[in-house]
């Protein structure tokens, strides 16, 4: 009779558990032996299970993790918030999923193991592993226990250099547990690699092989923890000699960037191409810093200039030139969106005007995020109060601050934790709780009763630093302490960021793509670089013009773009120069200096240059035909247009160009009014457009084409071809 009694009572010990939720979180060993089961062999919900739905794809977004689920059982994302988890499988569907009198016959085991109708078929082996830690959980009561927390996993190899392709490599995964356990988790950890086509993966082995050359990640992913692991195989088979050794430019300062580069060029075995001649470098760095092209006096004048330290008096010229002033306010004015709403006309006008300002007089980049953040006032008359009207709703607030100040597109944690970084929804809606609390109207001003809802808890939002720490639920302002996170020197994102895209700015590619984007999973080419940089601008006070010297002042920058065979695929190491089209306003400006005939922007000026337009609305067929970005989303996104079929048509038949290349007044009929040879003529035009003089190839076919010995007048239609040829060639419309 008393063991009758016993039985009944662990019976509904059970159904409270199943109803009500576990009575203890963590199970004694004296209720362990109650069951008769020894401590050991009790099976951890979050840390056990967890990994089985991970490992076969049953928490995927294209199965049950989806946000809908599938079959009407949902499971978290990779297992994001396993007590969701544990409550989807044990207490809904009135409890029907789990059976503890017979486990076997529970429905989360029948179903993967195919038993019976599962739509996603059979994941699991009735007698594998998953099954049986499935059916020793519910023999043991299918409790919610967290016996121990996942401190760190390590991967190896984490980083390794393949140079024979055949060989297999084996991964292994290493879980570290806060009991100071630590536990071989290779088997429940998901190896995926980004580009299946290049590294194929055995699951059950976990055993990788390269199939194609070059620099590939895999993504190690156990429990909440996601780790990269790089491959290289060298590009090449034979040995790059003097990679990393020598130096080819005199003029060479800093070779802390070309170190790094050329470590990574040598174990790839690339080649580096030659350094650039003057007049590329010439019309290269002009362009990146101004937005300008150097005028054929100026091209004349540093093509005869014998000082060998020419090309760093040209860059300190530049960087302090009031061309780099307008054309950087463009820059950050795209990063900042500026001239996003239509009807915010004044308020562009006054936050274009600040940011010039602050390039102007060499302001610091942290003081310039602090200035937007703490921004509060009439928007029309405080330039940086304008930063709260640029999108609408905190959320959407929120995700333009990480984008913008931190890289990161924490928008992927609003539904559900970051499956790919370490953002959970508390960072997203607590971050957005520190914008709801303000108003963003023509006045922006604090809102001390503004709030978030948060989709999980249902309840207020907790105001949050993202990855740092909770503020006080009844905090007034939270911007104070978010400003002084995010500019602080140990900020692992913000300076790390805008040196990113400098450096994007500069050479073509982010040392991390897509910029937005930093994440442990998404590592940059050339990790040490870049943090370098990051702790170097951080040194020199947050200095954007200091950045840009070191980086125009590299040899990794002054690389020529021609390429041999051996690094003609290369995209992405810098072992030559990277073409990198125009933006519109810049084409735009360059093709109006060429001609010699300026464009006209809605009621602007005439002579007023598209890049100093602080409206991305002014009216302008040129610049909407040459795909300007409005702003109204970030203008790094891929789907920005930069060379698209309208523009191809407008460059080789559009008035664009015809309606001004040889009009009165413009640059061709001043040439021939001065009665200037044709040859004259043509040199000038090569000089104006490409800042150089005629290759002699070049030279022998217009000599075929052009009869020197005629006047120009009377040859004015294959002047203007050549002209339109020379705005048309790619050579014109990259900077390379």
């Amino acid at each position: 009779m008393k063991a009758i009694q016993l039985t009944l009572i662990a019976l509904i010990l059970l159904a409270v558990s199943i109803l009500c939720g576990p009575i203890y979180q963590n199970t004694s060993v004296a209720n362990d032996e109650s069951f008769g089961l020894a401590t050991s062999n009790r099976v951890d919900f979050e840390n056990d299970l967890i990994p089985i739905f991970t490992k076969f794809g049953c928490n995927a977004g294209a199965c049950h993790g989806s946000a809908a689920g599938r079959g009407e059982f949902k499971l978290s994302l990779f297992g994001g918030n396993p007590q969701a988890d544990y409550k989807a499988i044990v207490r809904q569907l009135a409890g029907r999923r789990i059976n503890l009198m017979h486990p076997e016959e529970s429905l989360v085991i029948l179903k993967p193991t195919a038993q019976t109708n599962h739509g996603g078929g059979q994941v699991l082996d009735e007698n594998g592993e998953g099954a049986l830690l499935l059916r020793n959980w519910i023999q043991q009561g299918a409790s919610y226990e967290t016996l121990r927390r996942l401190e760190r996993v390590e991967i190896s190899p984490q980083k390794q250099v393949i140079t024979n392709l055949e060989s297999p490599i084996q991964l292994q995964a290493k879980a570290y547990f806060s009991d100071a356990t630590t536990e071989d988790v290779t088997r429940w950890t998901v190896f995926t690699p980004e580009d299946s086509s290049a590294i194929e993966i055995d699951t059950a082995t976990a055993v990788a092989k390269v199939r194609r050359r070059g620099r590939h990640i895999i993504l190690a992913r156990y429990l909440t923890e996601v780790v990269p692991i790089e491959f290289i195989s060298p590009l090449n088979e034979t040995p790059i000699q003097n990679n990393g050794e020598t130096h080819t430019s005199p003029e060479s300062t800093d070779t802390s960037i070309d170190d790094e580069i050329l470590k990574l060029l040598s174990t790839l075995r690339l080649p580096v191409s030659p350094a650039a001649d003057d007049a590329t470098f010439l019309r290269r760095v002009t362009l990146d810093l101004t937005g300008h092209l150097p005028t054929p006096e100026v091209v004349t004048a540093f093509l005869g200039d014998p000082d060998t330290n020419k090309r760093e008096t040209l860059v300190n010229a530049l960087l302090n030139s009031n061309e780099f002033n307008e054309y950087w306010t463009l820059r950050l004015a795209k990063l900042l969106r500026i001239g996003a709403q239509e009807r915010n006309t004044q308020g562009a006008f006054v936050y274009h005007q600040w940011l010039s300002e602050q390039i102007s007089d060499g302001n610091g980049y942290d003081q310039m995020a602090r200035a937007v953040i703490l921004a509060t006032g009439d928007s029309h008359e405080i330039g940086p109060a304008n930063f709260y009207r640029t999108v609408d709703g905190p959320r959407e607030q929120a995700e333009f601050m990480s984008e913008l100040f931190m890289g990161a597109r924490l928008r992927c944690a609003n539904c559900h934790n970051h499956p790919l970084d370490k953002w959970t929804q508390d960072d997203y809606h607590g971050l957005a709780a520190i914008f709801a609390k303000i108003e963003g109207d023509q006045i922006v001003k604090v809102k001390p009763s503004g709030e978030v809802i948060h989709p999980a808890t249902r309840e207020k939002a907790i105001p949050r630093i993202p990855g740092n720490r909770f503020l006080p639920a009844d905090v007034a302002d939270g911007r104070v302490e978010l400003a002084d996170w995010l500019t602080g020197s140990d900020n692992p994102y913000f300076a790390e960021a805008i040196v990113n895209r400098l450096w994007k700015a500069m050479m073509g590619r982010g040392l991390v793509e897509p910029v937005d984007d930093f994440r442990a999973t998404n590592p940059a080419t050339h990790p040490e670089l870049l943090t370098e940089l990051a702790d170097d601008f951080v040194t020199h006070g947050y200095d954007l013009r200091h950045t840009l010297k070191r980086i125009a002042r590299s040899e990794s920058y002054a690389r020529s773009a021609n390429t041999f065979p051996q690094n003609a695929t290369d995209d992405r190491f810098y072992s030559h120069a990277l073409q990198k089209p125009l933006e519109p306003e810049v084409l735009a400006d360059a093709i109006s200096d060429v001609l010699g005939i300026p464009d006209t922007y809605g009621n602007e000026p005439e002579g007023t240059r598209a890049v100093s337009l602080f409206n991305p609305n002014t009216e302008s067929e040129a610049l909407d035909i040459l795909g300007r970005c409005g702003r109204e989303t970030s203008c790094e996104s891929a789907t920005e247009v930069t060379d698209g079929l309208q523009r191809k048509l407008h460059l080789f038949n559009g008035n664009l160009l015809n309606a001004r290349i040889g009009v009165s007044g413009s640059r061709l009929d001043k040439l021939m009014s001065e009665g200037k040879s044709p040859m004259k003529i043509l040199d000038e035009f090569y000089l104006a457009a490409l800042s150089r003089h005629p290759t002699e190839t070049e030279q022998q076919f217009w000599e075929q084409h052009i009869d020197v010995s005629a006047s120009a007048n009377s040859q004015r239609a294959i002047l203007e071809d050549m002209v339109w040829s020379l705005l048309t060639c790619n050579e014109f419309v990259m900077n390379h």
